[in-house]
């Protein structure tokens, strides 16, 4: 069996994405049984992957700039992802709504949310153009689609029109931080990502004021 995972959204600065990328990797290798080959896919013009990053999984790293790579993939469904393989793959596995495009792998496909669909003005450009048109397409034509909450999968039946019997809940687990030897004192009130308009941090910080001013004694809030 050889499974392939999309990792660019780990390549760089890991947000939200890209930390699911890098613990889905991790936690593959930690239960591949000896038969099953993890190749981990990464495509930058500039940024290598460095395998130290990912020990137990096999690097394809193609030196194919993003954006020109989504154009193809999206628009084109070109190159299949065992071309730019260079070998044969059973699973391809996206992290984004849209699929790799694949020859005979079965394609997997990863949906946080429908954001895109909801407030594409938060969006990049790349994600406006395409995930808006494309996505209910692609995920209906996946083999199976991989969500992180009840609530998605109910939207991604409802709203793109993927039968419940392929989708599956996969509720993300916690990463192998070291824990504190103490708990902190006073404690905080933690905000972990990053500080796009779709977070609607905004709202945190007034709420938060809210909750100070019935209650200066409140814990501090902290933006991570």
């Amino acid at each position: 069996m050889h499974i392939l995972v999309d990792y660019r959204a780990a390549l760089r600065e890991r947000t939200g994405v890209g930390h699911y990328a890098h613990e889905l990797v991790r936690a593959l290798v930690a239960s591949s049984p000896p038969d099953q080959i993890l190749s981990v896919f990464s495509s930058s013009w500039t940024d290598r992957l460095d395998p130290a990053r990912v020990p137990g999984a096999r690097v394809i790293d193609r030196r194919v700039p993003v954006r020109v790579l989504n154009a193809l993939w999206h628009r084109w469904e070109w190159p299949p992802i065992e071309l730019l393989a260079g070998t044969s793959v059973d699973i391809a596995h996206s992290l984004h709504p849209l699929l790799m495009p694949a020859r005979r792998a079965a394609q997997v496909v990863t949906i946080h949310d429908l954001d895109f669909l909801d407030h594409p003005e938060r969006s990049g450009a790349e994600i406006r153009r395409d995930y808006p048109a494309l996505a209910a397409a692609h995920a209906t034509r996946a083999d199976r689609v991989i969500v992180i909450s009840q609530h998605t999968a109910g939207e991604v039946e409802r709203r793109l029109g993927v039968p419940a019997s392929r989708i599956s809940v996969c509720v993300p687990g916690a990463p192998e931080w070291p824990r504190r030897a103490h708990e902190p004192v006073p404690g905080s009130v933690l905000f972990v990502g990053t500080l796009d308009a779709r977070k609607n941090v905004g709202a945190l910080i007034d709420a938060y004021a809210r909750v100070v001013a019935a209650r200066p004694d409140a814990p501090p809030l902290v933006l991570a």
